[in-house]
């Protein structure tokens, strides 16, 4: 009876205390949304096409499809989306309905959290610091990566390309942006950080609708398991009009893109769009 006293006793201090820890990391990600927030202040200026007069054509082109002229340059944005994610591979993806809701602000972070089933949990890049957190039926710590410097400079590369999905004003001239041209359709912004470094290429239509985006990523979602640079990209379409952003609202990406073995495990259909700034002018 006393054996059975003090098993019971340590299997609620056990919950218990994964709960408490299971709610830290929801504070400290409500913390991170925060501070990016408070980061990047209200609008600044309009947006002018005199802005991009020096930037490469496909460039020139992206902005005047996204942006129209007289709106405000809003570089934070919050999201909501509904969608799928793979948890598998090409050869057998093991998809699962996901929705999530995440803040971006290139080039200063994002935090996006996630339920996928019985799997919730975060990513996100912020305040000097990165992590990946997952919990199975929010009790269970499943992955827990964070305080790592591979893990940090492939967070960077998440957050420059989706910036150039989903903030394009985020690559607008300035002391963190830099452009140059590779053909007649595609451009590559670097966006800087810090220490930390990434090339975005941004393919476009004739309209300047960008067709796909893709980088080489910090990675080690590769057979040998081991960290370097390798292929992330992924495809944009439907594209909505939301505070004169014109903007995509499904997404498709994934590790290894442009080669045989690309797997789009990250496919999302935007619900909401929110800009922070708007109400902040």
């Amino acid at each position: 009876m006393k054996i059975s006293f003090v098993i019971i006793v340590i299997l609620v201090s056990v919950v218990i205390s994964l709960g408490i820890w299971r709610l830290l990391d929801l504070i400290r990600n409500n913390a991170a949304a925060g501070k990016l927030k408070a980061s990047v202040g209200g609008a600044r200026n309009d947006f002018e096409p005199a802005l991009i007069l020096d930037l490469p054509e496909p460039a020139q082109r992206y902005f005047k499809f996204t942006i129209k002229p007289g709106t405000p340059i809003y570089i934070i944005v919050e999201l909501s989306m509904t969608g799928k994610l793979g948890f598998g591979d090409k050869h057998t993806p093991n998809y699962r309905a996901m929705k999530a809701k995440q803040i971006l602000a290139p080039p200063h972070g994002l935090v996006w959290r996630v339920n996928a089933g019985p799997i919730s949990g975060s990513d996100g890049f912020a305040d000097g610091r990165s992590w990946t957190r997952f919990w199975l039926f929010n009790l269970l710590p499943v992955v827990r990566v964070e305080n790592n410097a591979d893990h940090y400079r492939s967070a960077f590369g998440r957050v420059a390309a989706e910036g150039a999905f989903w903030v394009p004003a985020s690559l607008l001239p300035s002391d963190h942006v830099e452009w140059t041209a590779i053909d007649a359709n595609t451009a590559r912004a670097t966006l800087s950080y810090g220490d930390l470094r990434q090339d975005v290429e941004i393919t476009v239509d004739e309209e300047g609708r960008p067709s796909q985006i893709s980088i080489q990523r910090w990675s080690n979602e590769n057979a040998q398991k081991i960290f370097k640079e390798q292929p992330f990209g992924g495809r944009l379409s439907n594209f909505q009009e939301i505070d004169g952003y014109c903007l995509p609202a499904h997404v498709e990406g994934g590790n290894l893109f442009g080669t045989d073995e690309y797997f789009p495990f990250f496919v999302a259909d935007i619900n909401q769009v929110h800009f922070p700034q708007k109400g902040a002018q």
